[in-house]
């Protein structure tokens, strides 16, 4: 079924006109969406601690930023742009205390609303934009005149005016320059769980670990693997970004395009699509929210011990060395 898509042309900022909108967290998302709102004639404040990098970013772009109560009881709508672990822990503290009926939440990942780590009364509006971006491309694309497709969901309508008072948001970040695609917070939560998992950033970073030990350990050298497995991965992403698979297909080699046809499906087969049904289904049954929920509260000790066996791994090691040749790329070390 096809999706709806809409356009600055089929809403406006109006419903935020004389409203206050709250930003909760400086980083990625919220500081675009706080600057692009404002450069859309919105009033907005923004709720960050003072003393951090984020907090003095909010400064330096001319906010002055508030504890979460405070900024919750003097907003109109309220867009959650805090990490995922720490939202519910925020909200019970200091944003349910403080909602007013008839406000607004707005959340730009569905992951607390749908598994119900967060569940707000009955008498405000529950909405999402989520811009499928990262923040520094919202506000790098609003700037220049452009906008990146946002998507929008009404959880809850209790005011009646939750759907324009979503599209006063998505179009005031530049989602209705590019296309605003109205969706479920189910919807939006479990595809992008599982885009993010299975292809995105699991499949892909574990697909690059196996290339790189298959050729280092056939001997391989590891300089030429990191090449091959990694280095050229942008100029594939690019093409296909540009213009999808056929685009990608007709740019490399003959060769290349043999070797797709011949050997992915070896590598990505019927037994991979049956582990990524499992992928899928954990994410629906709230499985991986209730791994990730309780790894958190054990201070992320898997996770940290994860982060930093891949932070070590071989192909991180001569990546630095081999990125630290090509000034060009800009590279980012952590």
């Amino acid at each position: 079924m096809a999706i709806e898509t809409l356009y600055d042309k089929d809403g406006s900022v109006n419903a935020l006109q004389g409203k206050t909108v709250a930003i909760l967290g400086y980083g990625s998302q919220g500081h675009a969406h706080a600057q692009n709102l404002r450069d859309s004639g919105v009033s907005v404040i923004v709720a960050n601690r003072r003393e951090s990098a984020n907090g003095k970013l909010a400064i330096e772009h001319g906010y002055a930023p508030l504890p979460v109560d405070e900024a919750v009881k003097q907003a109109d709508l309220i867009i959650m742009a805090l990490p995922d672990e720490v939202q519910p822990e925020v909200y019970t503290k200091s944003i349910g205390p403080n909602l007013r009926p008839g406000t607004a939440l707005g959340a730009t990942h569905g992951f607390n609303i749908h598994f119900k780590t967060i569940t707000p009364p009955d008498n405000i509006d529950v909405i999402m934009v989520a811009p499928k971006g990262p923040g520094h491309t919202v506000r790098s694309e609003f700037e220049r005149g452009g906008g990146v497709p946002c998507l929008l969901a009404i959880e809850q309508d209790a005011s009646g005016n939750a759907f324009n008072v979503a599209m006063a948001w998505a179009i005031g970040v530049g989602g209705g320059r590019a296309g605003i695609l109205r969706t479920t917070f189910k919807d939006e939560c479990e595809t992008d769980l599982f885009g993010e998992q299975s292809v995105l950033c699991g499949g892909l970073s574990a697909m690059i670990k196996a290339g790189f030990e298959v050729l280092t350990e056939a001997g391989y050298p590891p300089e030429l693997a990191y090449f091959e497995v990694c280095h050229e991965l942008k100029l594939i992403i690019q093409m296909i970004e540009q213009g999808g698979l056929n685009y990608m297909r007709y740019s490399i080699s003959n060769t290349a395009e043999f070797g797709d046809y011949y050997t992915g499906p070896k590598i990505i087969d019927s037994n991979t699509k049956d582990r990524m049904r499992k992928v899928l289904s954990d994410i629906q049954s709230g499985q991986f929210a209730k791994a990730f929920r309780e790894d958190y509260e054990e201070g992320f000790k898997w996770f940290s011990k994860q982060r930093e066996q891949d932070h070590n791994h071989p192909v991180e090691k001569i990546g630095k060395e081999l990125r630290g040749m090509m000034p060009w790329i800009h590279p980012v070390e952590i």
